[in-house]
């Protein structure tokens, strides 16, 4: 029982060590065109980088998903810069989802209803394996393309030294396991086309709130 116990602890050490590589990488910033393109809310930071892609035109349509609801339209235009006519054409709020399964579920309806096959998914660095595990698991038949943005204060470097940066990057790490078990539940129980499983960022490439 010692043993076991202690492998499975070993096994969830080089696990999180992993994931905290993963998620401290610097994002690269090349981008190919998708369908749509969508936003889990979370800060400022995120909405920027999602209206920066749309007004470059990586995407036809931007979903700003969990949107609080104190939060209106007037105040997503000034935060995201985009011209007011612009984001009346091609912005969509979603005020629905409170956390990150809430984001999958909203996210598909918008993706079925709009007909896209590829998304541009656009959160945190250290939220991005969960939110591709959750949406993936969503969205089955669609491509997801993840760019992480890196929040203030994430950045590379030795982040065991700083506590707040190591406490985010376990918790999201907690968080992320049972995502990824359910994401795993959902292939073994149903059927699945290997076409469509979301994009793995690779070292040097983009891949798939709180």
């Amino acid at each position: 029982m010692t043993i076991s116990l202690s492998a499975i602890a070993a096994a969830g050490a080089l696990g999180f060590v992993a994931f905290a590589v993963i998620v401290m990488r610097t994002p690269d910033p090349t981008l190919v065109k998708a369908d749509g393109i969508v936003v889990l809310t979370g800060g400022d930071t995120r909405i920027l980088e999602g209206a920066r892609l749309l007004r470059e035109g990586h995407g036809d349509r931007l979903l700003i998903s969990g949107v609080n609801r104190h939060t209106g339209r007037q105040d997503l235009i000034r935060i995201s810069g985009l011209g007011e006519k612009q984001f009346n054409c091609c912005v969509d709020i979603g005020y629905s989802a409170l956390n990150t399964i809430g984001n999958a579920n909203e996210t598909r309806s918008w993706a079925e209803a709009m007909r896209f096959d590829t998304l541009i998914v656009v959160t945190s660095s250290y939220h991005m394996p969960r939110s591709i595990a959750e949406l993936a698991r969503e969205l089955p038949n669609t491509t997801l393309i993840a760019h992480p943005v890196q929040p203030p204060g994430f950045t590379d470097g030795a982040w065991w030294l700083r506590p707040r940066t190591a406490r985010v990057l376990v918790s999201e790490y907690l968080k992320f396991l049972p995502a990824a078990a359910r994401y795993a539940a959902a292939r073994v129980m149903g059927p699945w086309d290997e076409s469509s499983i979301a994009e793995t960022p690779a070292p040097g490439k983009p891949q798939a709130n709180i």
